[in-house]
């Protein structure tokens, strides 16, 4: 990686390489990657003048080089100006605020430095799991906090040193109003999911949460979409924000697509064909209500998979443990409500199945981004009723996607990063297999993305009264109810 010149906060002499030998990051990763991670214009790291400790956490991470988001995002940031940064599901936002809020912290200093707000507790959680990865080396003391816990750990916590403060809105008015949560040094200030965090809902708390901060503080919003509701925020408590968007195609490439036309009560049925007939790591299943998260979870345990559930009326010491679980690979399947679309982040899933199709293009995006994170492969099939088919061609047409009525069998390679299992089989079960896997058309473009697609260029952020920019997907109308498929009728498969 390129070498640094000597920074305010950090030197890299000469002896670059030695302070790198001396770090352990995980194993590479090697599966395949898509332009959404890896078009980016060739900055490293090391380019961004960043202190000694803070590269160390970054690189022992795991993370090589920028993504197109974090490449955009951090070298402005690093300046304190206001940010407004729209980038895809999955590719890499998160870092993209993370490491220049880690940045400007003064350790010596013991005031909330950074606080870093986002609308669902799994993601507070997740987001401080960065934080402390992120800054392992720094000294920096993260805390998170959420709805759902007692105020007296929280205020236990924050009677001692924390420098930055993650989590929910709610819970961190509670804490400022009553005085325990100290922000009027705290110079940043981050929405994730800032969409969501600037719905009606949270509006009058994010309103009452700046009134705690000093004037000067910087403001970064980060989101996949961004209504309306965004620029009137932008316009009334950013400072000449610095815009970036990534947006100029909505789903990630490396999502593949598919629907299958069921009725409801061969929805089960479906599923357990799915389980059989797919190769899954990890699979999230979203259901439209918490009833029926329950009810399906306990159907899939019957049909003899491993699964959990979670959903917003569980006890949050439940929902922690699900969440922590299923991150390491306890269990293979998890059935849940929205909940989980906003940011979750779990490599290994690479199937995701809409057991329910979802009502918005702004739900279904961030649902199937919780496959194909950071460029990888991934798979989201939507199990559709007559009823759903108006959704259908709706989300179809403001995400400017096409939903693929699903083949009698799906490819694998386009769900399943190659590995070397594949080579050690003996050539005649490698041959029967191939002739069991039939092509199956590939989401995004057929053809490698010109040099102007390939480098993302940054925009002006658009906004929308009503979703996603427009593009029609299909001129037909509504979807092809009578389409056959092998996930319809008949006996399942048996299991492997």
């Amino acid at each position: 990686m390129a070498q640094t010149q000597t920074g305010s906060s950090s030197s890299t002499p000469a002896n670059n390489d030695n302070w790198k030998a001396s770090l352990r990051p995980p194993p590479k990763d090697l599966r395949p990657q898509t332009e959404d991670v890896t078009a980016t214009k060739g900055t490293e790291f090391e380019d961004m003048f960043l202190r000694r400790e803070l590269l160390m956490g970054i690189f022992e991470a795991g993370f090589e080089r920028p993504s197109p988001i974090q490449e955009e995002a951090i070298p402005i940031a690093l300046t304190k100006r206001d940010v407004l940064a729209r980038a895809k599901n999955g590719t890499g936002k998160t870092a993209a605020f993370v490491i220049p809020s880690l940045q400007q912290i003064d350790i010596t200093k013991p005031k909330i430095q950074a606080l870093l707000l986002v609308p669902t507790r799994e993601l507070a959680l997740q987001t401080s799991q960065v934080c402390k990865i992120l800054g392992k080396h720094m000294g920096i003391q993260v805390m998170v906090t959420t709805g759902g816990t007692t105020l007296k750990d929280d205020i236990l916590r924050l009677s001692e040193s924390v420098h930055v403060l993650v989590g929910t809105p709610g819970r961190i008015l509670d804490l400022a109003g009553k005085n325990v949560a100290d922000l009027s040094e705290c110079p940043v200030f981050v929405m994730d999911e800032a969409d969501k965090l600037l719905s009606p809902e949270f509006t009058p708390v994010m309103e009452q949460l700046l009134s705690y901060l000093p004037s000067d503080r910087q403001v970064m919003l980060f989101s996949a979409t961004f209504p309306m509701i965004v620029k009137d925020f932008k316009e009334k408590h950013m400072n000449s924000p610095h815009e970036i968007n990534l947006m100029d195609e909505l789903t990630l490439r490396g999502v593949t697509q598919y629907y299958a036309f069921v009725e409801e009560r061969q929805k089960v049925h479906c599923l357990n064909t799915l389980f059989s007939k797919l190769q899954i790591n990890q699979s999230i299943i979203f259901c439209n209500s918490t009833n029926r998260v329950e009810l399906l979870a306990k159907k899939i345990t019957e049909l003899g998979y491993s699964c959990f559930y979670s959903h917003a009326k569980m006890l949050q010491s439940h929902r922690n443990r699900v969440f922590h679980d299923f991150r390491n690979g306890v269990c293979r399947n998890l059935v849940c409500s929205d909940l989980l679309t906003r940011g979750i982040d779990i490599q290994a899933v690479n199937v995701v199945i809409n057991f329910d199709f979802p009502k918005s293009s702004e739900t279904y995006l961030h649902r199937i981004g919780r496959s194909g994170r950071f460029g990888h492969l991934g798979l989201a099939i939507n199990l559709v009723t007559y009823d759903d088919r108006f959704n259908l061609y709706k989300i179809e047409q403001e995400l400017g996607t096409e939903i693929q009525p699903i083949p009698h069998s799906i490819d694998r390679s386009l769900y399943v990063a190659p590995s070397g299992s594949d080579e050690e089989k003996p050539a005649p079960q490698k041959q029967a297999q191939q002739k069991q896997v039939a092509a199956a058309p590939a989401a995004g473009p057929a053809h490698p993305p010109s040099q102007a697609q390939a480098a993302p260029q940054q925009q002006q952020a658009v906004y929308q009264s009503n979703g996603q920019p427009q593009q029609q997907a299909r001129q037909n109308g509504t979807p092809r109810g009578g389409t056959p498929n092998a996930y319809r009728g008949g006996a399942p498969a048996a299991r492997a």
